[in-house]
């Protein structure tokens, strides 16, 4: 499971002219998910690990600094966008490859766990659409832009 994190001001999905998810000030997380992610792995504890560590990531100012709070200190939203080019491998040639990228089914039922999971555990969750071709507009707040790999956790 791989994610990008960027603190946002606004950020926005739209397919085919049509809203699918908009937040305020907050979080807005590009997510993938790779081979060996399995849907079994949700709710485990690299899972587990992997979204406290997404939830208690220190992004926002407060008095001790420009980047001192987390979401829960600072509040706001969380805008998640499945986007399975970050498993892209660009070794070799200009064409990325996708081959370590999770096949559709078995990311779409891990996508559809992290947010089910993630709106369990915060009010405010926001998503584009799985596998539509996404228009994605934001006002990267900072900016910061944190990577997150479960295989580094």
């Amino acid at each position: 499971m791989r994610a990008v994190l960027q603190r946002v001001r606004s950020a926005r999905v739209t397919v085919d002219g049509r809203v699918t998810g908009e937040i305020g000030p907050g979080v807005l997380i590009f997510v993938g998910f790779g081979r060996g992610d399995e849907p079994g792995m949700a709710g485990g504890p690299v899972w587990n690990r992997f979204v406290d560590k997404l939830l208690g990531l220190r992004l926002f100012p407060d008095a001790g600094g420009p980047i001192n709070a987390s979401l829960a200190d600072h509040g706001g939203g969380i805008l998640v966008v499945s986007q399975f080019t970050l498993y892209a491998d660009v070794r070799k040639g200009r064409r990325p490859s996708f081959s370590t990228a999770a096949p559709p089914e078995a990311a779409r039922s891990l996508y559809d766990a992290f947010t089910a999971d993630l709106r369990r555990r915060w009010p405010d969750v926001a998503e584009g659409e799985f596998g539509a071709d996404m228009d994605v507009s934001l006002v990267n707040w900072g900016p910061v832009t944190i990577w997150l790999d479960s295989a580094e956790l």
